[in-house]
């Protein structure tokens, strides 16, 4: 089952929800939230990312910047001015860009659940980053972006969905970026419907937001402390979607360096192993990849997966790191060689061949995007899938709707 809970969310007028409304905080770097933000001093981004405020040399991990934060957040409260509902509530949240629509249920989800992996994961946490959240969150009491759930499709959800989206909406704007996000307070009779419906789902999954997720959790453990008192702090924000509505882009990859070999010496290298020959710069199907090197895309084709290995095991993006940047190019650990980065699909391939062409790397691959089945299967069997696998587009907002805790 899922708890789905209502709550009293904290949210902008609806005259100034499209300057709130700031891209989550861990999509961008600090100088690019810094260049989002200026300007427009109710951007939410001074609030989830402060150290834009501070001085450029500031530790953005800094007593100063969560300082800052907790200030950011009261004035935006007073500035935009940032409404408190009366009575608990959920929320459809709907997405659209490029012609995909995609609609979810906003609302609280029990941390019960999540730690009981009925909320089920696919991602290992960075205990740095797990840190600055937390810290995040327990300065401010309050979750102000959503972790971004998936479920296995259900028809009576969405005909609910369908019968809220005939409503007059709270919010109905598009962002900068042109995705247009519009946002319907879900009515009593159909809220608890819809509670009914969380509550025969089989599971709920983690698509993006690991880190908010394990974040809540640490906080709940330090706001309870030994009092063991049940309250706002045992649920989390998230959006949950259908999986037949979610879109996953390719993350691509690119490496700074050919670790001592030559073009041609890496071409002849990976033509023992795979075949190989001039391609285009998206791949067509699973298990061929693009890469691109000296001034052309290659296709490399990686074949078949042994029936032998794991589902995490047969993800293309674990036969490149095992088979090609570990086995031939050198690469150690994905997650801390200085050697790799990774680049999201929404950026497009002109941004591997720029980033080759300019000496920023030595080689790029274009990677052919995982099926949200493959995330659902692997996370039912308890695994954990390599680093960056999936990008999720389009994404939600942090800051139109908050979970005071």
């Amino acid at each position: 089952m899922a708890v789905l809970s209502p709550f009293r969310a904290v949210r902008p007028d609806p005259r100034s929800a499209a300057h709130v409304a700031a891209v989550p905080y861990d999509v961008v770097n600090t100088d690019e939230a810094r260049a989002l933000a200026v300007g427009n001093p109710l951007n939410f981004l001074h609030v989830s990312r402060a150290e834009i405020d501070l001085p450029v040399e500031t530790d953005p991990h800094s007593g100063a910047v969560y300082e800052l934060a907790v200030d950011n957040y009261e004035r935006l409260k007073h500035d935009a001015p940032m409404l408190t509902e009366e009575t608990p509530s959920v929320y459809a949240y709907r997405l659209r860009a490029d012609g995909h629509e995609q609609t979810g249920i906003a609302a609280c989800y029990s941390l019960d659940e999540y730690e009981r992996d009925r909320i089920k994961k696919h991602e290992r946490t960075r205990r740095d980053k797990e840190d600055d959240r937390t810290r995040h969150l327990v300065d401010l009491r309050a979750q102000t972006g959503p972790v971004f759930l998936v479920y296995r499709a259900a028809a009576a959800i969405e005909a609910i969905v369908a019968r809220v989206a005939g409503s007059a909406p709270l919010y109905d704007f598009a962002a900068a970026d042109g995705v247009q996000h519009t946002v319907w307070r879900v009515a009593p009779r159909d809220m608890a419907s819809l509670v009914e419906c969380f509550a025969a789902l089989p599971a709920l999954y983690i698509a993006d937001g690991h880190h908010r997720a394990a974040s809540a959790a640490r906080a709940r453990r330090e706001l309870r402390g030994d009092s063991g008192t049940a309250g706002e702090c045992d649920t989390f924000l998230a959006v949950a979607f259908p999986d037949s509505q979610v879109r996953i882009l390719p993350y691509n990859r690119v490496v700074r360096d050919l670790g001592g070999m030559t073009s041609a010496s890496l071409l002849r290298a990976l033509g023992e192993r795979f075949t190989i020959g001039k391609g285009s710069a998206v791949p067509e199907r699973r298990g061929d990849v693009s890469m691109f090197l000296d001034d052309e895309w290659h296709t490399l084709t990686l074949g078949a997966a042994g029936h032998d290995v794991s589902p995490a095991d047969r993800l293309d993006v674990s036969r490149l790191q095992h088979e090609v940047l570990t086995a031939v190019l050198g690469i150690g650990d994905v997650r801390t060689d200085p050697r790799i980065d990774f680049v999201g699909g929404i950026r497009g391939t002109a941004s591997l061949e720029s980033m080759v062409k300019t000496g920023r790397a030595a080689v790029a691959f274009s990677m052919y995007p995982t099926a949200v089945d493959d995330l659902m299967t692997i996370a039912d069997a308890g695994g954990i899938m390599p680093p960056k696998s999936t990008w999720f587009e389009p994404k939600l907002r942090d800051g139109l709707l908050i979970h005071e805790i």
